[in-house]
């Protein structure tokens, strides 16, 4: 049973399909080179247990500066990861933020602005790996990352607008596997 955590005003599902626009101003981030915390980003998870596999088609309207939208793994509020899409500049970057009390970001700008991107996140025991492709089929390690030796975290979907004014966001074909 998915549930929300900042549900936003506008979002439905319909088929495969879930989707959502998020509510301006919000994020989620913790303290590095910024100075502040927001946790007010929307999250629409499902409690998963030990090692499991979340795999997700974006597609987004992005328009303002950070506008994202992917995946999150969350054990609380000082412990998770997002990764997905995140617009800078102009431009989508596959992004990852992996959070332990402080964020920290890592980012690849893409070549050009794919109107889809599919994002993998796998987890083994304390591990957490992150994959992105452009058609579903072939992955590209985006990361690997420590989160946190809790059997039990919350997984599922994220999007936010920290800057913009909110953007729509669709995300098909959403699962999430045990291994």
């Amino acid at each position: 049973m998915m549930e929300w955590y900042n549900e936003p005003q506008n979002w439905r599902i319909q088929g495969d399909t879930i989707s959502v626009t998020s509510k301006p101003k919000t994020d989620f981030w913790r303290e590095t080179h910024y100075g502040f915390i927001r946790d007010n980003g929307h999250f629409f998870y499902q409690t998963v247990q030990g090692d499991f596999v979340v795999d997700v088609k974006v597609s987004g309207e992005y328009r303002d500066l950070y506008d994202q939208a992917g995946i999150m793994v969350r054990l609380d509020e000082v412990n998770w990861l997002k990764c997905g899409i995140e617009f800078v500049e102009g431009v989508q970057q596959v992004s990852a933020v992996v959070t332990r009390n402080y964020s920290d970001w890592s980012v690849v700008p893409l070549p050009e602005n794919p109107t889809s991107i599919w994002i993998k996140v796998i987890r083994r025991s304390t591990a957490i790996e992150i994959k992105y492709s452009f058609d579903g089929e072939d992955y590209t390690m985006l990361r690997l990352a420590y989160l946190t030796p809790k059997v039990t975290v919350n997984a599922g979907l994220m999007c936010a607008s920290p800057d913009g004014n909110g953007f729509s966001t669709k995300f098909e074909e959403f699962k999430i596997s045990q291994l």
